[in-house]
């Protein structure tokens, strides 16, 4: 029997599968996905995550990537530049998925979990109310059978284990946005910048390989017209700043558009008998804020710390797993309600009527 079962091996699940193994216990940590493997993603990892890969000793490895460090953010309306917000603690990441999800799945095995790359998870087991293991398979072998002392979901926001358990969402605020990205050489930036315009949003960042991903979003209204026309839906949101639209066009493009409207807002209760759920799992927020990894390894830290509380016997399960619930949210709740500020659009409105009207 094992400890834990960690259900994904992404950004949540590696590191709560490496903190935990750290401390002792027996992981066993499985994806239906092979690594290296690339991800939707909003590849940021603000100062907060950083200074956590900094802690786990894998900010080295980010960095080897070629991954540039982001030490400036600048914000426009349109092409007009907006005053400048506070200056950053430290610089942020924005790498790849298929280098970063690789470096953290490497230091999950080799702090002694045991992966199982490929492998598709048919059932959560639950006896008596209680979560018992997960049955799944291989892309060639038969079904097995596993059993853990808990059962962690860090599969995504349609997380399998939230279903099985029928985890309770206490605040959920839908899908508010429609979001497409690709990546760009040829063009040089200095940080990251964000424009806003009354027909959504534009965020570039570099990244890897001399690369700049560029990201659109708008309301989820626009879904239809991205889903038909994305390359021309994608440029009509990049003409409302119409000097960085030209940069762009001046670029070349080097892989397919990538995007989706499935971006809900939620929190879902974390945690019961035999289960717990972390990173997008348990709490979704739309990605217009770049949170997501960050919270990820936040929430691993915290999620690992609760459950070594628990299986070391310091204190009961549902008391250290209700308060790794209560950290999580009193941290996230900030986030999440500028988020959905941000994704309703509310902000680039705001920021609309400062910007003085053109003369007749």
């Amino acid at each position: 029997m094992y400890d834990a079962i960690v259900v994904g091996a992404r950004c949540a699940g590696s590191p709560t599968a490496m903190l935990l193994a750290q401390r002792g216990y027996r992981v066993l940590l499985v994806d239906k996905a092979t690594f290296p493997s690339d991800k939707l993603s909003t590849h940021f990892i603000l100062a907060a995550g950083v200074t956590q890969l900094e802690k786990w000793g894998l900010l080295e490895p980010v960095v080897a990537t070629g991954c540039p460090p982001i030490d400036r953010f600048d914000v426009f309306m349109g092409d007009m530049p907006l005053p400048a917000g506070p200056p950053q603690d430290r610089a942020s990441y924005c790498p790849r998925r298929y280098l970063l999800d690789k470096i953290l799945v490497d230091a999950a095995v080799a702090a002694g979990v045991e992966l199982r790359e490929a492998f598709a998870v048919d059932a959560i087991n639950i006896e008596g109310g209680k979560v018992t293991g997960i049955t799944g398979h291989s892309r060639r072998g038969a079904k097995v059978t596993e059993q853990a002392r808990y059962v962690i979901g860090a599969d995504g926001h349609n997380s399998t284990v939230a279903k099985a358990v029928s985890a309770p969402k206490y605040r959920d605020d839908g899908s508010l946005t429609v979001g497409y990205y690709s990546y760009w050489s040829g063009l040089a930036m200095e940080g990251a910048e964000v424009h806003f315009s009354t027909r959504g949003g534009v965020l570039a960042f570099p990244t890897n390989n001399e690369q700049v991903c560029i990201a659109t979003g708008a309301g989820r209204e626009r879904f239809p017209e991205f889903k038909t026309k994305i390359e021309e839906t994608f440029f009509h949101i990049l003409d409302a700043a119409p000097k960085f639209a030209a940069r762009v066009r001046a670029a070349k493009r080097e892989e397919r558009f990538q995007g989706t409207a499935d971006l809900p807002n939620f929190f879902r209760k974390p945690f019961g008998d035999g289960w717990a759920l972390v990173g997008d799992a348990g709490y979704m927020r739309d990605p217009v804020t770049g949170s997501g990894i960050t919270d990820a390894f936040r929430d691993a830290e915290l999620l690992a710390t609760a459950l070594d509380e628990a299986f070391s016997g310091r204190h009961p399960a549902a008391e250290a797993l209700a308060g790794y619930q209560e950290q999580r949210d009193a941290a996230a709740l900030p986030t999440y309600e500028a988020t959905l500020q941000m994704a309703s659009g509310a902000l680039a409105n705001q920021l609309a009527s400062l910007v003085p009207a053109p003369a007749p």
